[in-house]
């Protein structure tokens, strides 16, 4: 059985990126993802442009899309506004965090964590939406410890979560402890494998060490062996996280979500070598 695949895109702001976007796609889609998400800006920053790249998403390739819906800054009345808007498109998906907190801000909105906005949503609209919500299978870089983590996600299972996307990883064994914790917990929602694609070594190494994922020793080691050798560096990659896809599914993940940071060809490379 095909092991189900969804991407996620974030907002454009220039033609460039637009470009870009639409480019990424229209390549994906050959896939059949079953759906797709889009990121969320905090605070007022991009969070105009998410409405926009929905429905340009849905309208012109197809797809249906999740949009994110980040906790910060917002109130009840303008997320009911978004919503509105995002239930006259059809959208029957949204993502639900608690959102990074901008530099400065004083004032957080009225919804803390993500388990708030999440219970807002059942309250205010029932069943119609499969709500998604974040899994950290590494711990999230910013709780009081392990334990408190599992029981905050058990928290937002119970509160209401169909389903649950992880936070990117590339320890395999970290994903099924997590799943096996949780699942001791009572907790049955199918957790959904978030994969990132290696197209920049560099950058994904410092973007791991900001959010929490950790790079195994190995695959650093890997990496560094191969020095300037890019298509070297491209091949290892792209085997090695097609290698944890097929460990993933072997186990039992319910589904990939694929970080695409609005590029194709990583992605494509890591599901055309799993055919």
């Amino acid at each position: 059985m095909k092991t189900p695949v969804s991407f996620e895109f974030y907002p454009p702001k220039t033609d460039e990126q637009r470009a870009q976007l639409d480019r990424t796609a229209q390549r994906l889609a050959r896939f059949k993802p079953d759906y797709g998400s889009c990121t969320f800006g905090a605070g007022g920053s991009t969070q105009s442009h998410t409405p926009r790249t929905v429905r340009h998403l849905r309208e012109k390739f197809g797809y249906n899309i999740a949009p994110h819906l980040s906790c910060v800054g917002g109130t009840r009345d303008e997320f009911r506004t978004l919503i509105a808007d995002y239930l006259d498109m059809g959208c029957d998906r949204i993502v639900t965090l608690r959102g990074d907190i901008p530099s400065g801000m004083g004032d957080p909105g009225e919804f803390k964590y993500a388990i708030d906005l999440l219970k807002f949503l059942r309250e205010e609209y029932g069943d119609h939406f499969h709500l998604h919500v974040a899994a950290y299978p590494e711990i999230h870089p910013q709780a009081r410890n392990a334990k408190h983590d599992l029981q905050n996600f058990a928290a937002k299972a119970k509160a209401g979560a169909t389903s649950a996307i992880t936070q990117y990883f590339y320890n395999v064994d970290a994903y099924f402890r997590f799943v096996d914790d949780v699942q001791k917990m009572g907790v049955d929602i199918p957790i959904i494998a978030g994969i990132m694609p290696i197209s920049d070594f560099h950058k994904i190494k410092q973007f791991s060490a900001m959010c929490g994922s950790e790079i195994p020793r190995w695959i650093s080691q890997r990496m560094d062996a191969y020095g300037e050798d890019m298509e070297a560096q491209r091949d290892f990659a792209t085997e090695m996280v097609a290698d944890l896809c097929r460990r993933l599914t072997e186990g039992g993940a319910p589904g990939f979500h694929f970080y695409t940071l609005n590029l194709a060809k990583p992605t494509v490379r890591v599901l055309d070598l799993l055919d």
